[in-house]
């Protein structure tokens, strides 16, 4: 009677301990995203909220940047493998902060702070740019890991990936989308996260933006 009281006990422990696993999965979910958290450790900590009736994101976010051999923002992502296409409309509310602070699509290998990653970027200014980290704790270099655009102040962001090939696409609704530019990351995995970010590229202020219109095609 004991051996099967015990049997018993540890099935219905297990059976809590994978409930309780998958209710807080779940409460980190945000929207057709799998988890948000802030990323390097930034001074102030971000938040992320989704409204079903609008199909609207809510960001909040700090970080000293998204730059040298470590980031610090905050990331709602999901892990998606092989090819996709993302596609979103930017905007950030409140007061106007730092001309550097940053909103955009990210692909990472990981959660890690020195993750190699690749971002489609919508600075506080409006200046739209594609940059990338293409070895874990590299620095980010100028001008070799960037693409500029001549042209500012876009509301839609594609992140478009086709093999180890990301490509970035800007645009105002309703209008094609025009092409930034592509870059191949061979250290890229199959696997890797991807989503929304916001950076306030200032340790002591919370940027907040909304993000709307979000798509993630899959082929």
């Amino acid at each position: 009677m004991k051996c099967k009281f015990y049997f018993a006990s540890t099935a219905c422990f297990i059976v809590f301990f994978l409930s309780v696993n998958r209710v807080i999965a779940q409460a980190d979910a945000v929207g057709i995203f799998d988890k948000h958290e802030d990323i390097g450790h930034p001074k102030n900590a971000g938040a992320a909220t989704y409204d079903k009736v609008t199909h609207t994101y809510f960001l909040k976010g700090s970080g000293y940047n998204i730059w040298f051999n470590r980031d610090e923002f905050q990331y709602v992502y999901k892990k998606i493998k092989g090819d996709f296409t993302a596609t979103a409309n930017f905007e950030f509310t409140g007061a106007k902060g730092n001309d550097h602070r940053k909103i955009g699509w990210m692909i990472r290998e990981s959660n890690d702070e020195k993750s190699i990653e690749l971002n489609t970027v919508e600075h506080g200014d409006g200046l739209t740019v594609m940059q990338w980290r293409s070895l874990t704790g590299q620095n980010m270099k100028d001008p070799e890991g960037e693409i500029f655009y001549p042209e500012k102040k876009f509301e839609v962001i594609q992140l478009q990936r086709i093999g180890k090939r990301l490509i970035m696409r800007i645009g105002h609704v309703g209008e094609p989308l025009k092409t930034v530019g592509a870059h191949i990351m061979k250290n890229m995995p199959d696997e890797a996260l991807v989503g929304l970010f916001i950076c306030s590229h200032d340790p002591e202020v919370i940027e907040e933006a909304r993000v709307w219109d979000v798509h993630i095609d899959i082929p």
